[in-house]
Protein backbone atom coordinates (compact mmCIF):
# COMPACT_ATOMS: atom_id res chain seq x y z
CA UNK A 1 0.00 0.00 0.00
CA UNK A 2 0.95 3.42 -0.65
CA UNK A 3 0.65 3.66 3.44
CA UNK A 4 3.96 2.77 4.88
CA UNK A 5 4.95 0.14 7.11
CA UNK A 6 7.00 1.31 9.98
CA UNK A 7 9.47 0.06 11.87
CA UNK A 8 11.76 1.24 14.65
CA UNK A 9 13.40 4.54 14.24
CA UNK A 10 15.98 6.67 15.17
CA UNK A 11 14.49 9.63 17.91
CA UNK A 12 15.99 12.30 20.29
CA UNK A 13 15.64 10.30 24.12
CA UNK A 14 11.92 11.63 25.27
CA UNK A 15 11.22 12.90 22.00
CA UNK A 16 9.01 10.34 20.23
CA UNK A 17 9.82 10.86 16.27
CA UNK A 18 6.81 11.85 14.42
CA UNK A 19 6.04 10.09 10.94
CA UNK A 20 3.67 12.49 8.49
CA UNK A 21 2.12 10.69 5.86
CA UNK A 22 -0.82 10.42 3.43
CA UNK A 23 -3.31 8.07 4.20
CA UNK A 24 -3.98 6.61 0.92
CA UNK A 25 -5.11 2.60 0.60
CA UNK A 26 -3.91 2.16 -3.46
CA UNK A 27 -1.93 -0.96 -4.00
CA UNK A 28 -0.25 -3.41 -5.61
CA UNK A 29 -0.74 -7.15 -5.13
CA UNK A 30 1.92 -9.51 -5.45
CA UNK A 31 1.51 -13.13 -5.85
CA UNK A 32 5.37 -15.29 -5.70
CA UNK A 33 6.59 -18.41 -4.37
CA UNK A 34 9.90 -19.99 -3.44
CA UNK A 35 11.65 -22.96 -5.45
CA UNK A 36 14.06 -25.42 -4.27
CA UNK A 37 16.36 -27.23 -7.02
CA UNK A 38 16.07 -30.98 -6.74
CA UNK A 39 19.33 -31.36 -5.91
CA UNK A 40 18.85 -29.02 -3.20
CA UNK A 41 21.56 -26.50 -3.88
CA UNK A 42 19.65 -23.65 -5.99
CA UNK A 43 16.57 -21.57 -4.37
CA UNK A 44 14.28 -19.15 -6.70
CA UNK A 45 12.13 -16.69 -6.09
CA UNK A 46 9.36 -16.22 -8.14
CA UNK A 47 7.27 -13.37 -8.50
CA UNK A 48 4.13 -11.10 -10.20
CA UNK A 49 2.90 -8.28 -9.19
CA UNK A 50 -0.46 -6.78 -9.47
CA UNK A 51 -2.65 -3.54 -9.91
CA UNK A 52 -5.35 -5.06 -8.78
CA UNK A 53 -6.71 -7.66 -5.89
CA UNK A 54 -5.36 -11.39 -6.91
CA UNK A 55 -8.35 -13.82 -7.92
CA UNK A 56 -8.04 -17.52 -8.71
CA UNK A 57 -7.36 -16.36 -12.44
CA UNK A 58 -3.90 -14.62 -11.31
CA UNK A 59 -3.24 -17.76 -9.43
CA UNK A 60 -4.02 -19.88 -12.12
CA UNK A 61 -1.74 -17.53 -14.52
CA UNK A 62 1.09 -17.52 -11.91
CA UNK A 63 1.13 -21.49 -11.89
CA UNK A 64 1.53 -21.79 -15.63
CA UNK A 65 3.87 -19.25 -15.26
CA UNK A 66 5.88 -21.77 -13.09
CA UNK A 67 5.63 -25.06 -14.89
CA UNK A 68 6.75 -23.08 -17.84
CA UNK A 69 10.07 -22.12 -16.02
CA UNK A 70 11.08 -25.51 -13.86
CA UNK A 71 11.35 -28.68 -14.82
CA UNK A 72 9.92 -31.76 -13.64
CA UNK A 73 7.68 -32.09 -11.29
CA UNK A 74 6.09 -29.09 -9.18
CA UNK A 75 4.90 -29.36 -5.93
CA UNK A 76 3.26 -26.73 -4.67
CA UNK A 77 2.87 -25.75 -0.42
CA UNK A 78 0.05 -23.11 -0.11
CA UNK A 79 -1.85 -21.97 2.57
CA UNK A 80 -5.87 -22.34 2.30
CA UNK A 81 -6.55 -18.76 1.04
CA UNK A 82 -9.96 -18.96 -0.59
CA UNK A 83 -8.67 -17.88 -3.95
CA UNK A 84 -6.59 -21.55 -3.68
CA UNK A 85 -9.81 -23.17 -3.54
CA UNK A 86 -11.35 -22.57 -7.10
CA UNK A 87 -13.01 -25.47 -9.03
CA UNK A 88 -11.39 -24.19 -12.19
CA UNK A 89 -7.58 -24.90 -10.81
CA UNK A 90 -8.73 -28.20 -9.77
CA UNK A 91 -9.27 -28.63 -13.69
CA UNK A 92 -6.27 -26.78 -14.59
CA UNK A 93 -4.15 -29.18 -12.14
CA UNK A 94 -5.76 -32.04 -14.12
CA UNK A 95 -4.43 -30.82 -17.30
CA UNK A 96 -0.62 -30.57 -15.99
CA UNK A 97 0.09 -33.98 -14.00
CA UNK A 98 3.49 -32.90 -13.21
CA UNK A 99 1.96 -29.84 -11.13
CA UNK A 100 1.11 -31.13 -7.35
CA UNK A 101 -0.52 -28.89 -5.01
CA UNK A 102 -0.14 -29.18 -0.66
CA UNK A 103 -1.97 -27.76 1.43
CA UNK A 104 -0.38 -26.04 4.82
CA UNK A 105 -2.50 -26.01 7.84
CA UNK A 106 -4.95 -23.27 8.00
CA UNK A 107 -3.61 -19.91 10.02
CA UNK A 108 0.21 -21.51 9.83
CA UNK A 109 1.77 -18.30 8.30
CA UNK A 110 4.81 -19.41 10.27
CA UNK A 111 5.40 -22.54 8.04
CA UNK A 112 4.85 -20.97 5.05
CA UNK A 113 8.29 -19.53 3.27
CA UNK A 114 7.05 -16.89 1.40
CA UNK A 115 5.78 -14.95 4.49
CA UNK A 116 9.29 -14.99 5.11
CA UNK A 117 10.40 -13.55 1.79
CA UNK A 118 7.70 -10.93 1.69
CA UNK A 119 8.95 -9.81 4.86
CA UNK A 120 12.68 -9.77 3.31
CA UNK A 121 11.50 -7.70 0.53
CA UNK A 122 9.48 -5.48 2.24
CA UNK A 123 11.54 -4.57 5.11
CA UNK A 124 14.25 -2.48 3.04
CA UNK A 125 10.79 -0.24 1.85
CA UNK A 126 9.99 0.28 5.51
CA UNK A 127 9.60 3.94 6.88
CA UNK A 128 9.70 5.01 3.25
CA UNK A 129 6.73 6.27 1.16
CA UNK A 130 6.14 6.66 -2.03
CA UNK A 131 4.23 9.36 -3.85
CA UNK A 132 2.62 6.85 -6.15
CA UNK A 133 1.52 3.30 -7.31
CA UNK A 134 4.22 3.42 -10.52
CA UNK A 135 6.83 4.58 -7.52
CA UNK A 136 5.64 2.14 -5.10
CA UNK A 137 6.19 -0.44 -8.49
CA UNK A 138 9.55 0.00 -8.84
CA UNK A 139 10.44 0.32 -4.86
CA UNK A 140 8.91 -3.01 -5.01
CA UNK A 141 10.67 -4.60 -8.11
CA UNK A 142 14.14 -3.80 -6.81
CA UNK A 143 13.72 -4.96 -3.23
CA UNK A 144 11.88 -8.18 -4.96
CA UNK A 145 15.07 -8.69 -6.95
CA UNK A 146 17.57 -8.26 -4.29
CA UNK A 147 15.95 -10.83 -2.50
CA UNK A 148 15.49 -13.38 -5.18
CA UNK A 149 19.50 -12.36 -5.88
CA UNK A 150 20.36 -13.60 -2.26
CA UNK A 151 20.39 -17.78 -1.88
CA UNK A 152 21.52 -16.41 2.03
CA UNK A 153 18.01 -14.60 2.11
CA UNK A 154 15.95 -17.40 0.18
CA UNK A 155 17.30 -20.35 2.57
CA UNK A 156 16.70 -18.38 5.37
CA UNK A 157 12.93 -17.90 4.36
CA UNK A 158 12.90 -22.01 4.06
CA UNK A 159 14.83 -22.10 7.34
CA UNK A 160 12.95 -20.06 9.41
CA UNK A 161 9.69 -22.29 8.45
CA UNK A 162 10.37 -25.49 9.44
CA UNK A 163 10.37 -26.74 5.87
CA UNK A 164 14.22 -27.16 6.65
CA UNK A 165 13.99 -31.29 5.79
CA UNK A 166 14.06 -29.68 2.24
CA UNK A 167 17.76 -27.79 3.07
CA UNK A 168 20.73 -30.29 2.87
Amino acid sequence: MLIPTVRRTWGRVGQTPLFCYRYDHARISVIGGLSISPQRRWFGLYFKLHAKNISSDEVQDFLWHLLKHLRGHVIVVWDSAPIHNRKGLQAFCHQYPRLHLEKLPAYAPELNPIEAAWHAAKHPLANGQPDNIPQLGRALLVSFKKARASQRVLRGCIRQSGLSLFLP
